[in-house]
């Protein structure tokens, strides 16, 4: 039987942030995984970082690669109709974006905990959470095929879409909410330079692409495509033309190309499951929303769900009360829905829906208004940047 104050499912950025955080104010945590941390850490994710993420890696005493590696973003583009709008992210409302890989967000935060002397534990499975309605919920698991119990004053889970927590919960105390769109992202990363210094976001009569990068080496790029294509059925050489087709001249002229170290395809959704909190239980990230990638919330999101949870466990265990705790979820939510009213804005905006010319020429009339309104801009770049913490 292992006791803590703690128990965190899912040893990803939010779950190993939170268990950081919490450390560092003399909380005792214990994380489970089912994934191997080689698997954990190598996994291909987003890396474009909102100021508040930022600021809560600092806290978490994890910023000091993450600032001296990170790409700082002061704009970004928006091509669409032959040409390149910018939105300056600084100058409209003061803040700006930081590139810096997921997975190197992951390697940072894991080695900060074996540095901390944290408990994580890898490799886990048969996972059953049960409790969470008492003082003292137990989470159940098997380890090296030797079953264990971790008892803990709170669960929280960081286990993502696919995870235990959320099956955990009685149906008839959630609610889920679900939006699938018609298409998919195929992502390709390589090892060739960016072909511009921030991000751009294409609009294109052939579908949508994107164009980012994790350093100043290393590019990430995407492409719209169908949910039943293949990654098989895309060559380098196709994705690469295809790409070129999809952006201004002036940047498909100057675009390097090379083998793809890493292909994928990936289904794009909204989901929100609410409320966030059951008894004892709380979710956070992915295991109770998904947001499409256009507008780059998830891992930000993520990340604010335990800016709040984590803020409620100090007061908790600082015998200052439970209010923050008892408003954790209404105030994950509100963030949760405003991003996710971004997300699908941008992704309705940016992709194409249909052959329909009516669509099309009502998404170009909309990036026109949004390229010559400074109110307008000024809306996305709030939005796009994450808005203030209240």
């Amino acid at each position: 039987m292992i006791r803590t104050q703690v128990a965190i499912i899912g040893a990803g950025p939010s779950g190993l942030l939170l268990s950081q955080l919490l450390h560092r104010n003399g909380i005792d945590s214990v994380v489970l995984e089912r994934r191997s941390r080689d698997y954990v850490e190598g996994r291909i994710r987003a890396g474009l970082l909102e100021r508040g993420t930022v600021e809560l890696l600092e806290a978490a005493g994890v910023g000091e690669r993450l600032n001296r590696e990170g790409l700082v973003h002061d704009g970004v583009e928006l091509a669409f109709s032959g040409r390149i709008h910018r939105v300056d992210l600084k100058a409209l409302c003061g803040h700006a974006m930081t590139v810096y890989g997921q997975t190197e967000i992951t390697k940072d935060l894991g080695d900060a905990r074996v540095a901390a002397g944290g408990t994580v534990l890898y490799e886990v499975d048969d996972v059953t959470v049960n409790g969470i309605d008492s003082a003292r919920p137990r989470i159940a698991f098997s380890s090296l095929g030797i079953r264990d119990e971790v008892e803990c004053d709170f669960v929280v889970g960081c286990d993502g879409f696919h995870g235990v927590t959320r099956r955990s919960v009685p149906a008839a105390t959630i609610t889920t909410h679900e939006r699938v769109y018609p298409f998919a992202w195929l992502g390709v990363l390589a090892d060739v330079p960016p072909v511009a210094d921030e991000l751009i976001y294409a609009n294109h009569s052939r579908g949508f692409a994107l164009c980012s990068m994790r350093s100043r080496t290393r590019s990430r790029y995407y492409l719209q495509c169908t949910p039943a294509d293949r990654v098989e059925d895309w060559s380098d050489e196709r994705f690469w033309d295809e790409l070129r087709s999809r952006l201004p001249e002036a940047h498909a002229i100057r675009m390097q190309t090379g083998p793809s170290i890493e292909k994928s395809i990936a289904p794009l959704r909204s989901f929100v499951a609410e409320p966030m909190r059951f008894g004892r239980l709380f979710l956070v990230g992915d295991a109770a929303h998904i947001v499409p990638p256009t507008g780059a919330k998830g891992l930000n999101l993520a990340a604010a769900d335990v800016r709040v949870l984590y803020q409620g466990l100090i007061e908790f265990y600082r015998g200052r009360g439970d209010r923050l705790l008892d408003e954790y979820s209404s105030r994950a939510l509100a963030r949760v829905w405003k991003a996710t009213r971004f997300s699908w804005w941008f992704t309705t905006l940016m992709h194409r829906f249909s052959d329909e010319p009516f669509a099309h020429k009502l998404q170009l009339a909309e990036l026109e208004y949004l390229a010559e309104s400074p109110a307008a801009s000024r809306a996305f770049a709030e939005n796009y940047v994450g808005l203030d913490f209240t």
